[in-house]
């Protein structure tokens, strides 16, 4: 079910995303109230007042209750059932429109019955039709996490991917990661991903160092990515070089017993590996699926980046997921929902036979959430839209005039035990301002080749300095110059001379300024497997 739910946000994310933008902020003058305490969603505790038994009240929902994503529309409808047998409420008709054989005539023929409040859609294009549709004074609230296609009153329930990509490069700056990577699903939602995670670095320190775009479930395109992302030709053909250098140094030369023993020393700890040097990067986060994930991080540890060396980092995509079971991902850290309430769950479980998912619980969050909108004696803007938001059963989340939601989340850590460990708890209140990135304010990100002043195999062995003209090697896989605005710092070099222990300082050594690198042609090596 969990993995049901991974699924669905992957695909739901930004399924429309060339939608319009909103016209306004809808009822935006609604947030300049204190925040406080969120409003408790749970058992009906949270109605202020009650209207005569007699007024009637109207809640439209549209949700796809045939075809493919019946499945995905009867669990939220199965949520909301619940929500609204606790609440017992009088004179509350609720009505749902199917919206799979046709959503046009789903959404006019709900507009006709003049509801209060709609909830849903579930899909980012039919939530985009019932904002352009539906009269601006009524509110919706919707299930898609596309921040194109809400606003004018259209709100959504759902996890924005922006919310967990941005607390997840925090939790980078809190760990020291200076620079990372970014590996992406090569589709419009994983560049979206990617901009904001690049955002998110500029905003909150890590620089991002590259940025690799992949085919969803193409094994042959996640190995070659994960290749390249490690630098394993260019680091292979430095360890190449390294141990050419030292054998020949050890067959050609005049050495001392001392240089001798050395010598074998590094030749025999570089021999035990296929690389040599580091990577410019202390850290990759992942943007895509678990599957995905998990088959990256493995093809990452088979190409030496060490998980000493490489931390992971992963979306809310993960939450859920069998990764937690995962022991080459053990350590990743990744951005997920608070625990599910177990009082729901064990109730969705005797009614329906079966656990809950996320789309359940965000289902009987919107019913309650709906409900206490059209009774409160509030306007309907001012209540959904309480700076102070509401505590649901997946944490705390608020609602946004501009459409998006915000959602309080934890960071896990994966041990390999198949339980994650809790290593920052989800945030209790909105008093404290948790996010600063917009979805709509963030472009797609392009690919970035990895900025590297690459790997020169001397850089990483130790030979006598005698030989270090003669032994020269050159640099494996730069992509990356100076800026030429960057001031050339002063070098002074030491040469050994006749006499053993003297040094000679040479003043006068000015540096040559090196021509600008774009490319450079890499040794190919044959990896057997």
């Amino acid at each position: 079910m969990n993995r049901f739910f991974t699924l669905f946000l992957t695909t739901l994310i930004l399924a429309g995303c060339a939608g319009s933008q909103p016209k306004h902020d809808w009822n935006a003058e609604y947030t300049n109230a204190p925040t406080g305490t969120p409003v408790q969603m749970q058992y009906g505790s949270y109605y202020s007042a009650y209207d005569s038994p007699d007024t009637q009240h109207n809640i439209a929902v549209l949700l796809p209750t045939t075809g493919t994503a019946a499945a995905a529309g009867r669990e939220i409808r199965n949520a909301m059932e619940l929500a609204i047998l606790q609440h017992s409420l009088g004179q509350l008709h609720v009505n749902f429109y199917d919206t799979a054989p046709d959503a046009t005539t789903a959404i006019n023929t709900a507009l006709a019955s003049d509801p209060e409040i709609i909830v849903g859609p579930l899909f980012s294009a039919d939530a985009q039709m019932l904002r352009t549709t539906k009269p601006d004074y009524m509110p919706a609230i919707s299930f898609t996490s596309d921040a194109n296609a809400v606003g004018d009153g259209v709100m959504t329930v759902a996890l924005m991917p922006t919310n967990s990509v941005e607390l997840i490069v925090r939790e980078m700056f809190y760990d020291g990661i200076q620079n990372f990577i970014i590996m992406a699903p090569n589709t419009e939602s994983g560049k979206i991903m990617a901009g904001t995670a690049k955002r998110a670095g500029e905003i909150y320190g890590p620089t991002v160092s590259g940025i690799f775009f992949y085919n969803e479930r193409d094994n042959d395109n996640l190995k070659d990515t994960s290749m390249q992302a490690s630098m394993f030709n260019a680091r292979t053909a430095a360890n190449k070089r390294a141990r050419t250098v030292l054998s020949d140094i050890l067959t050609k030369e005049n050495l001392t017993g001392i240089e001798k023993s050395n010598m074998y020393y590094q030749l025999d700890k570089i021999s035990k590996s296929d690389t040599i040097g580091t990577l410019p990067y202390s850290a990759v986060l992942f943007l895509g699926n678990s599957d995905d994930t998990k088959t990256l991080g493995s093809f990452l540890r088979y190409y030496d980046a060490d998980s000493r060396s490489v931390k992971f980092y992963g979306s809310a995509l993960l939450d859920g997921t069998d990764i937690a079971s995962d022991y080459t991902m053990i350590g990743t850290k990744y951005a997920a929902l608070p625990e599910q309430n177990q009082t729901f769950a064990n109730l969705y479980k005797q009614t329906y036979g079966n656990l809950p998912s996320r789309l359940a619980t965000f289902g009987y969050d919107a019913a309650n959430i709906a409900m206490g909108t059209v009774y409160s004696t509030k306007a309907p803007g001012a209540y959904l839209l309480d700076p102070s938001g509401y505590a649901g059963m997946d944490g705390i989340i608020r609602l946004k005039p501009n459409g998006d939601s915000e959602r309080g989340l934890r960071i896990l850590q994966v041990n390999g035990s198949g339980t994650p460990v809790v290593v920052r708890n989800a945030p209790e209140n909105f008093i404290s301002p948790i996010y600063n990135i917009e979805q709509r304010q963030i472009s797609p990100a392009s690919e970035m080749s990895l900025q590297t002043h690459g790997i020169n195999p001397n850089d990483f062995i130790k030979i006598p300095e005698r030989y270090r003209s003669k032994y020269k090697s050159k640099t494996y896989g730069i992509n990356m110059t100076e800026p030429e605005t960057q001031k050339q710092q002063t070098v002074v070099t030491v040469i050994n001379s006749a006499e053993p222990g003297e040094t000679v300082i040479d003043s006068d050594y000015k540096p040559v300024k090196l021509e600008s690198i774009n490319k450079t042609l890499i040794d190919s090596v044959e990896i057997n497997e």
